[in-house]
């Protein structure tokens, strides 16, 4: 491993008529979590080229057990998770990965 920070890939699935809702949701957490959490180290959000409905969250926490609990805990994540079943076709796949080799171009 080339550092101790964990990358958390979330994948969501916006519903059809809620894509833009469910984007602009999305983003305004990003800038709330980026902004006050200090554990948070960066969030990238992606759309799918062939549906815009897919939508991936590529994050990078200082460690797994920052991103499971105080994170989880933050009011501004419980009021999103509250409002999501409004946006989203169900809850969002969310995986754990640690980064293991890095190439940048010269």
């Amino acid at each position: 491993m080339l550092d101790d920070s964990t990358i958390v890939v979330i994948r969501y699935t916006a519903l059809p008529d809620r894509v833009e809702e469910a984007t602009a949701a999305l983003a305004e957490l990003i800038a709330i979590v980026v902004r006050e959490e200090e554990d948070c180290i960066g969030i990238t959000m992606h759309a799918a080229l062939d549906d815009p409905a897919q939508i991936l969250l590529w994050e990078e926490w200082t460690s797994r057990e920052a991103y499971q609990g105080p994170h989880m805990q933050t009011p501004h994540l419980r009021a999103f998770i509250d409002r999501a079943a409004e946006r989203f076709a169900g809850p969002p796949e969310i995986t754990f990965w640690a980064r293991t080799a890095e190439a940048m171009p010269e």
